[in-house]
């Protein structure tokens, strides 16, 4: 008998399942969906607003605060100027040699502009004292300008006196001091309750 040959069975290939692919429904929008919409996009705008709003608000206090700051530094600046130049202060300057009866207190205008904290005057000669509360040398730069334009404008009205300069302030260096005594101002300074008066090493100078 024939013998019989055995047959191999092949395996099937397996089959991959077919994605379906499923179509999505695109949403329509409404007018109610717009309307929503619009209403939201303005109540972040209100709502921006009301932030800004605060904002400036608080930005507005700072500015009054610092305006309160600075009022009071001119206040204390007010307050050295008044205890500087005392009534007492005629009588420094008598001890160097100087008469003076009085002190008043000046603002040069018609194109000649020079604000004067203090002037001791009498028939001849006047010291125009400008106070600082930190005596720098750019101060004392504008204070020689500004004896010019004192200088200028009494010329222009007959004023036949001589002008001196003085310096005062609360804090003041060697070197500060000693440039000012340099260009012939007088330097004035606090002394416990009262003040002193420093002359020029050499003759003060004479405008």
């Amino acid at each position: 008998m024939p013998t019989k040959v055995p047959v191999k069975k092949t395996k099937k290939s397996a089959q991959r399942p077919v994605k379906k692919t499923v179509k999505k429904n695109v949403k329509k929008l409404t007018l109610d969906d717009l309307l929503k919409s619009q209403d939201e996009a303005w109540a972040a705008i209100r709502e921006t607003q009301q932030s800004l709003k605060e904002s400036n608000l608080r930005t507005e206090k700072a500015i009054k605060e610092t305006q309160k700051n600075v009022g009071g530094l001119s206040n204390s600046l007010g307050s050295m100027v008044e205890h500087i130049l005392t009534p007492s202060l005629p009588k420094k300057f008598k001890k160097l040699g100087y008469n003076f009866n009085r002190i008043a207190t000046y603002k040069y205008a018609e194109g000649v502009y020079a604000q004067i904290d203090g002037m001791l005057e009498n028939g001849e000669q006047a010291v125009a004292v400008e106070a600082k509360v930190t005596l720098r040398q750019m101060d004392i730069d504008d204070h020689l300008l500004r004896m010019e334009k004192i200088r200028k404008y009494a010329d222009e009205h007959g004023d036949k006196r001589q002008f001196m300069g003085a310096m005062a302030a609360t804090i003041t260096d060697e070197a500060t001091r000693n440039y000012a005594l340099k260009k012939g101002l007088f330097v004035i300074e606090p002394s416990g309750e009262d003040v002193k008066v420093t002359k020029p090493a050499v003759e003060p100078r004479v405008w």
